[in-house]
């Protein structure tokens, strides 16, 4: 069986794209950088602990595949996780008007006895946003529970002046990437007949 370990529903709905029954779990991991951890090392770290997490929730399943991922945006070095509230998500809105940055997405899969992964990172430039459009964002509550404090899928495109890279890796999951990891592990489409998805509360 296939499992998503996330509570995201972005993340949900873009690994319903690759055709795959999948159950997410429903659980918490802790996304703490280290003082002397670099902003490659922390977003796989976190990717696999998510992926471990989860495969030790279904432990009895030894059939289980588990996919993990973390997603940050990074600009100068600095990882710009979720932001705490409005006030924080404006001073990243601020911080990436204008300028180039980065956002990274590592994706691990696991099973027993196996684990594998892979970084994707992307580039995206935004235009200068003014006060006012950035007051208008943060009050519509999207940047809450986004890295970087934004959507490129939601209202935040219109901001975004160019993007190279993957636009499903800046959601959350780069598809074509997994789409490889769930092939080397033996999780093809053509494997399942009846599509099940929902979340496992384990």
């Amino acid at each position: 069986m296939l499992y998503l370990a996330s509570r995201s529903p972005r993340r949900t709905q873009l690994l319903t794209r690759l055709d795959r029954p999948f159950r997410a779990l429903d659980l918490e991991v802790p996304e703490v950088r280290a003082a002397d951890e670099s902003a490659l090392g922390y977003v796989q770290r976190v990717a696999a602990d998510k992926a471990q997490a989860g495969l030790a929730l279904v432990a009895a399943d030894a059939e289980a595949v588990v996919i993990g991922s973390d997603t940050e945006v990074v600009l100068d070095g600095r990882v710009f996780g979720k932001p705490v509230d409005a006030q924080d998500a404006a001073a990243m809105l601020r911080a990436l008007s204008g300028r180039t940055h980065q956002v990274m997405t590592a994706v691990a899969v696991v099973a027993h006895g196996r684990q594998d992964s892979v970084l994707v990172v992307s580039e995206v430039s935004f235009i200068e946003i003014d006060e006012a459009a950035i007051a208008a964002y943060v009050a519509s509550g999207e940047p809450m529970g986004k890295a970087g404090a934004y959507a490129i899928q939601g209202g935040a495109e219109r901001y975004i002046r160019h993007l190279a890279g993957s636009y499903s890796g800046v959601m959350g999951l780069p598809l074509q990437q997994t789409e490889q990891l769930l092939q080397a592990f033996g999780v093809s489409p053509a494997a399942f007949t009846t599509p099940t998805e929902g979340v496992a509360h384990v």
